[in-house]
């Protein structure tokens, strides 16, 4: 996984079509002017969210990220969103999307499954605040829009979970054409799991033959230069999304017999359960910062079977309570941000 994002170097003229002066967007975040110029576009998460806030405030329309998650034209996709839109079903469109986004970004697409529903939800892995609401409408919309041209169908969520407080209600639900709840511990889209085993008209395996290989050696040169455990524990937050994985998932996702990746894990000194441990540690520290989900919630994403597994884990881990500590967290920031803003 990078630590910076990727912009796409469409996005300046994408905001002319729609009325907005790049220049100005970039002056009202706070962004050196000569950004788009850049013949690679990078930026932090802290400037990305800028961004974001700067094309808000530059403008008056309260539905602009949705047409900027919608409106690109297929000629101006990058690879990635190629092979999302050739991918075999809006599932597979999905996580593909999920795999190359780690090519081009610090952030994670997290496929989430309840019952006969699944949740989309998007995780910046390096944030330090909480990202901006039209940056979440520009992601949901890009979900929905490349499940609609891919499928063929009028497709719509079962119902948005917006985490901000409500406003535009008939806007979203015009555009979703499905229920929006505002106020919610997550942001997240929700389908039924029937939507997500829909085929994809847009299914191109030639194409496929030819994007896909050349991702996947691009991002197996990324992640060659991470450590076998980084690998590892990376994989295994993905797949903490409601279950417990083992070490055969793991071993499956590494393209290694359960046998092979018990003996890599040895040589250097690790095992399965300490990886998994570390995995559901950071990702609980995550969640806590980042998000006001119910604890209970947060025990289940961590695979646990119930909330108490949770909190004897977490009080070993951390000393205290996940309740406490959060508090803790949210205190500590005003006094930090206090000190960086006096300094």
């Amino acid at each position: 996984m990078t630590n910076r994002f990727r912009v796409s170097s469409t996005l300046p003229r994408r905001l002319e079509e729609l009325g907005l002066s790049p220049e100005a967007v970039l002056r009202q975040a706070g962004l050196p002017l000569g950004l788009f110029s850049q013949e690679k576009i990078l930026v932090s998460t802290e400037e990305l969210f800028a961004l974001y806030r700067g094309i808000a405030e530059a403008s008056n329309d309260p539905a602009i990220g949705l047409k900027l998650g919608t409106g690109e034209r297929v000629e101006r996709y990058d690879p990635a969103k190629i092979a999302a839109l050739a991918a075999r079903s809006f599932r597979d469109a999905i996580e593909r999307s999920a795999r190359y986004k780690q090519l081009i970004c610090p952030e994670e697409i997290r496929l989430v499954e309840r019952g006969n529903e699944c949740a989309v939800q998007f995780f910046w892995l390096l944030a330090h605040e909480k990202e901006p609401a039209l940056l979440v409408d520009v992601c949901f919309a890009w979900i929905v829009g490349i499940g609609r041209r891919g499928t063929g169908l009028a497709l719509n969520p079962k119902r948005v979970e917006l985490h901000r407080p409500s406003a535009h209600r008939e806007m979203y639900k015009a555009h979703f054409r499905c229920p929006v709840n505002f106020k919610c511990s997550q942001d997240a889209l929700v389908f039924s799991k029937a939507d997500m085993e829909l085929p994809f008209v847009t299914y191109n395996p030639e194409l496929l033959a030819i994007v896909a290989p050349r991702l996947d050696a691009e991002l197996a040169e990324q992640l060659a230069q991470k450590t076998f455990a980084e690998q590892a524990k990376g994989i295994l937050k993905q797949h903490l999304a409601g279950h417990r994985p083992g070490v055969q998932d793991l071993a499956r996702e590494l393209h290694l017999s359960t046998r092979t990746l018990q003996r890599r894990l040895t040589d250097q000194g690790i095992t399965f359960q300490r990886l998994l441990d570390e995995a559901r540690r950071e990702l609980a520290r995550h969640y806590l910062l980042h998000s006001s989900r119910e604890l209970n919630e947060t025990a289940y994403l961590l695979g646990y079977e119930d909330a108490n597994s949770f909190f004897r884990a977490f009080h070993h881990w951390e000393g205290t309570t996940p309740g406490q500590w959060r508090l803790l967290q949210n205190n500590s920031r005003p006094a930090a941000q206090s000190q960086a803003g006096a300094a």
